[in-house]
C-alpha cells in the first residue's frame, strides 16, 4: 500500500510518499481502507519531533473514515462505513496517511446509512470527539449555561462552537482576525471577540456574573486572562497548545485561579480507553445533524493525497479557519 513515511524530524519535505506493507489486523484490532483522513496540529508537532523522538519510521495521522476490510471478531462487517481517532494512531501503531490503517475496535465508530461525502465525515472524529470529551465529561455543559472557546477558528474551536451550540449553550468565541467573524457565527458562536490577549474584561461586559465554562484552545499563553472569566465554580478545561509550550510560570493560586472554579486540563488520547469509550460518543448523532444542516461543516478543504506536503505547509502557516482534509 502507499502510505507517507516520516524518517526523520524537519519540514513539510519529510513526509514521503512509499510503497509499504499493508498492516496485519490482530483479534482485538479491525483493518479499514482509508477513504479519506482529517489533518491535526498533532502531526506537525510529530513530524517537528516536539511529540517524541523519530527513531525508526513513522506513519503520521490520528484519524481517517473509510470501509471495513476485515474484522477478526466480527463486530464490524466488511464494507461497513466507520470513523476512527486515537488508540495509539502514528505514536504506538502506523497512522492514517495510508491507503490502509490497522485501528483498535474500541476506537471505531460505525457511520453506516449517514449520507455525508467521504471528505466531510472526515472532518468530525478527532475534533468533535475532543470537543465532546471535553465538554460533557469535563465540564459536565448543560444547556442554557455560556461557553466562551477561546481560539475558535482552530478546527476543534470550530467544532466546540459548533457542538455546544447545538446543544442549547448561549457560545462567546474569539479569534485574533476580524475576518473570521463571519466565520465563527455561520458555526454557532452567538458573539465573537477579537482577541487582543486580554479580553476577559469585554466578556465581563457580556456575561457580568461570570461564564459557566471556558474551552482554552491557546493554551498556557492566555490562560490566566481566560479564568477571569469564569463564575464562581465553573470551569475551564484546556485542550489546545496553540500559544505554546503547556508550561504556566509562577501561578499563583490565590490570585491567578478565581475562587472556587476548577481547571484541568483533556488530552484526546483518553479517547477509547476504558475512562472514555467511544461507543458513548455523540459522533454519529451530530454528522446526523451535519447531514440535514443543523449542524454546519466544519471542512474548508480537501486536499488530494498527493498533496499533503503543501497541506502541512498551510497548517504551519495558520492558513486554516476549520478543518483541512485528506481524500483518497
Amino acid at each position: 500500500m502507499k502510505a507517507y513515511v516520516i524518517e526523520q524530524a524537519g519540514g513539510p519535505e519529510v513526509l514521503q510518499l512509499r510503497d509499504i506493507g499493508a498492516p496485519e489486523s490482530n483479534n482485538d484490532e479491525v483493518l479499514v481502507r482509508v477513504r479519506a483522513f482529517g489533518l491535526n496540529r498533532a502531526e506537525v508537532y510529530r513530524r517537528q519531533g516536539k511529540m517524541g523522538p523519530i527513531d525508526s519510521p513513522v506513519v503520521p495521522g490520528i484519524e481517517a473514515v473509510g470501509e471495513v476490510i476485515r474484522d477478526p471478531s466480527g463486530t464490524f462487517r466488511t464494507g461497513q462505513r466507520v470513523a476512527t481517532a486515537m488508540g495509539g494512531l502514528q505514536f504506538s501503531r502506523p497512522g492514517s496517511y495510508a491507503e490502509q490503517v490497522s485501528v483498535l475496535a474500541q476506537n471505531l465508530i460505525s457511520l453506516d446509512g449517514i449520507d455525508l461525502a467521504w471528505d466531510e465525515l472526515a472532518a468530525l472524529p478527532e475534533s468533535y470527539l475532543t470537543a465532546w470529551g471535553a465538554l460533557d465529561r469535563s465540564l459536565q455543559i448543560q444547556s442554557g449555561q455560556t461557553l466562551l472557546v477561546r481560539g475558535a477558528t482552530s478546527a476543534v474551536g470550530m467544532a466546540s462552537v459548533a457542538y455546544a451550540k447545538a446543544r442549547g449553550l448561549n457560545v462567546i468565541a474569539t479569534t485574533r482576525t476580524v475576518s473570521n467573524e463571519a466565520r465563527l457565527k455561520e458555526a454557532g458562536a452567538d458573539e465573537v471577540i477579537v482577541d487582543t490577549g486580554e479580553i476577559a474584561g469585554l466578556v465581563r461586559r457580556s456575561v457580568p456574573s461570570g461564564v459557566d465554562a471556558v474551552l482554552e484552545v491557546v493554551g498556557a499563553a492566555t490562560l490566566r486572562d481566560s479564568v477571569k472569566t469564569l463564575r464562581p465554580f465553573g470551569g475551564a478545561s484546556v485542550i489546545g497548545l496553540l500559544g505554546g509550550a503547556p508550561v504556566l510560570e509562577s501561578f499563583h493560586l490565590m490570585q491567578d485561579l478565581p475562587g472556587a472554579v476548577h481547571l484541568n486540563f483533556f488530552p484526546s488520547g483518553l479517547l477509547g480507553t476504558a475512562a472514555l469509550p467511544l461507543i458513548e460518543s455523540p459522533l454519529r448523532w451530530i454528522a446526523q445533524e451535519i447531514a440535514v444542516g443543523r449542524i454546519p461543516s466544519l471542512r474548508t478543504r480537501t486536499f488530494d493525497f498527493d498533496d499533503v506536503r503543501q497541506a502541512h505547509r498551510l497548517m504551519e502557516s495558520n492558513a486554516a479557519v476549520g478543518k483541512f482534509v485528506v481524500q483518497l
